[in-house]
């Protein structure tokens, strides 16, 4: 058995503060290599063999939308370690990927750390039309999947019809060229980074509390595509040892 897969710091603009940071504009690469890739990497691909159900996720009419952020990210790989040929991208680990735009999803589970989700507008709300998922912090897409912007934060109780506009909004305003970003922060007893939960079962013990001995925290940051329109979140995960966060106090 291997043991945890985990990052030894953090991203410096994520040093901000312990209160979580508002919508901000992404001035960095809005996809990022780090030392865990490797790791990470091995993980993904375990998951995508073995549980691709719950995993991946994408509606057959989201498909040019799924394709043109594999296009989208492809562009963006060589400037983050990547090699592109004509026949295959060769990964920072050395791995060489297939170029799969019948299953971009796939695709791109097996080429990078994030997560991604695609919300795509329908009539007056976005909606969860595909997703890659193989590192969820105590949600499943199977659940999600499909579901507009509010259903999928029923259970969030703070959640208010007041936040759920707002929401939107922030959605309908993600301009093409110019990203978004924001973190979470989370404390975990179990390191490990993949923790579908249903909506319906009680959080773990520790999940989420400030006494748990891991700091989860998703870098995620918003795109919208050009040609489709689609907004993307694309999550990077981190996970370090409580020891390792030198986060500074309020």
């Amino acid at each position: 058995m291997t043991g945890p897969i985990l990052q030894t710091h953090l991203p410096e603009d994520m040093y901000v503060s312990r209160a979580l940071p508002g919508i901000q504009p992404e001035t960095g690469p809005w996809l990022r290599v780090d030392e865990a890739y490797g790791a990470q990497m091995t993980r993904r691909l375990a998951l995508l063999a073995a549980r691709d159900a719950a995993v991946h996720y994408l509606e057959p009419t989201a498909l040019p939308a799924a394709q043109e952020l594999l296009e989208h990210t492809l562009a963006a790989l060589p400037d983050i370690g990547f090699k592109i040929t004509a026949d295959d991208v060769q990964c920072p680990d050395g791995r060489r990927v297939q170029v799969d735009f019948d299953h971009p999803l796939r695709t791109l589970g097996r080429l990078c750390q994030n997560d991604f989700v695609l919300m795509e507008k329908r009539g007056d709300e976005h909606v969860l039309s595909g997703g890659m998922l193989c590192f969820p912090a105590s949600w499943q897409l199977s659940e999600k999947a499909g579901r507009a912007l509010r259903d999928i934060h029923v259970p969030v109780h703070e959640y208010t019809d007041d936040i759920a506009r707002r929401v939107q909004r922030l959605f309908d305003g993600v301009q093409v060229g110019r990203p978004l970003w924001r973190f979470n922060q989370l404390w975990y007893d179990d390191p490990e980074l993949f923790q579908p939960r249903s909506a319906a079962e009680p959080r773990r013990v520790g999940a989420g509390q400030s006494t748990g001995p891991y700091y989860r925290s998703e870098r995620q940051t918003l795109l919208r595509l050009p040609r489709t329109g689609a907004v993307v979140f694309a999550i990077h995960t981190y996970v370090l040892k409580r020891q390792d966060v030198d986060l500074p106090e309020d």
